[in-house]
């Protein structure tokens, strides 16, 4: 380096510490950051974190961050002080994006952390032990069975069985919480047991977790419940759903999950009406298509008159819940093609849809839609399936 501009290096540093009230030392040199041999993304990949680091589509932050992880690749080395901040801002009792960014991040990661008392989080995950779970605090013990559950799930499950008595409320959410991942039909006993708990969103965590596991008892109770209120009819007046909501709701249905009380979106419906969505969002969706013998796609196309909201509601919770992509394209597809999204609840239950289901099967006909003359919830829609579409080639660069 130039001698003349090491000395005005030297000058400004000294002025910045006499400004700050604190006398220039000796300063010793920082550890260097192990090497890591996963590359980072892509230039265009990296641009678009930053983008939603600024404020655009925050939400899909976890989305980017678990395909980056699935495909090896680290976070940019200039963007991770802005991703950890994100991350330290999250509630601890929601860890899924400290894990993910943790993740990452990589070994320059936990370099920053052990800089910054903030970003601890970072190594707390990565030293996590069996000190954490007798005698950390909350975030520890989370930390700490969400890591068992993913390397032994049945070890995490006996530690839950065995734990479940002495833990509160609040603690048996999260070791139900912590079984989604992973959930298999060995999970199946935990979770019907839990319906007889004595905490209310404790039984309504495990049935809303029962309903998404293929081939649950839970699910199987809701078939045959709800195969009483549709059925297909053709007449002179052609092909047509007739719609039968639930005469009311009985303590097997509540220990289900369903509840007769109205909320969220659906205030404006009738109890049965309500009861109608609740059992649809907890069907499974192979109900329909082996009852009508048709495609999803082909079941929503027969016309439901005014039931066509409620329909729509409730078998998008399910496809979201159950993880189903035929189901979720269909149901885009159908209200990109003017279904029935016009109501608050249909609007937001939209906008869900565009950030679980697979935009490149969406792709063609998002494409085919301009960005103007159409409905706003169908325009953000649209905007979003494009933006995750271009978001995931991204980063398979």
């Amino acid at each position: 380096m130039d001698p003349a501009t090491l000395l005005l290096d030297r000058a400004a540093l000294l002025t910045v510490a006499r400004r700050g009230g604190r006398p220039a030392g000796q300063a010793e040199p920082l550890p260097a950051a192990e090497p890591d041999p996963a590359p980072a993304v892509s230039p265009a990949a990296g641009r678009r974190l930053a983008r939603m680091l600024g404020g655009e589509h925050p939400d899909l932050l976890a989305e980017w961050l678990t395909a980056a992880v699935a495909r090896d690749r680290r976070v940019p080395a200039h963007l991770l002080p802005a991703l950890l901040d994100r991350a330290r801002r999250v509630s601890p009792s929601d860890p899924e994006l400290r894990r993910l960014s943790a993740e990452a991040g990589g070994s320059r990661a936990r370099w920053l952390a052990r800089l910054n008392p903030d970003w601890k989080f970072v190594t707390a995950l990565a030293e996590a032990g069996e000190d954490a779970w007798r005698l950390g605090g909350k975030s520890q013990r989370r930390g700490y069975l969400a890591a068992l559950r993913t390397r032994d799930p049945a070890a995490a499950r006996d530690l839950i069985t065995q734990s479940w008595e002495a833990a509160g409320p609040d603690e048996r959410l999260m070791f139900i919480n912590a079984i989604t991942d992973g959930l298999s039909l060995a999970d199946e006993p935990l979770l019907e047991a839990a319906l007889d708990d004595s905490g209310a969103w404790v039984r309504k965590m495990a049935a809303d977790v029962l309903a998404t596991l293929p081939g649950s008892a839970l699910g199987q109770r809701m078939a045959r419940r709800a195969l009483g209120c549709l059925r297909v009819e053709s007449g002179v007046r052609g092909t047509r759903m007739i719609v039968i909501p639930p005469a009311g709701c009985d303590a097997a249905m509540r220990r289900d999950g369903v509840t007769s009380r109205q909320g969220g979106g659906l205030q404006e419906t009738d109890g049965r009406t309500h009861l109608l969505h609740e059992v649809l969002a907890r069907t499974p969706l192979r109900t329909w298509t082996d009852r009508f013998g048709r495609t999803a796609e082909q079941i929503l196309a027969v016309p439901s008159g005014a039931w066509a909201p409620v329909l729509f509601t409730g078998w998008s919770r399910a496809a979201m819940a159950q993880r189903d992509q035929e189901w979720m394209t269909a149901l885009i597809n159908w209200a990109l093609a003017g279904g029935p999204t016009g109501t608050l609840f249909g609007a937001e239950t939209l906008r869900q849809l565009a950030r679980r289901a697979d935009p490149a099967r969406c792709a063609r006909e998002t494409t085919a839609y301009p960005a103007a003359g159409i409905p706003p919830p169908v325009r953000d829609a649209i905007s979003v399936l494009r933006f995750r579409y271009d978001m995931l080639k991204e980063l398979e660069l």
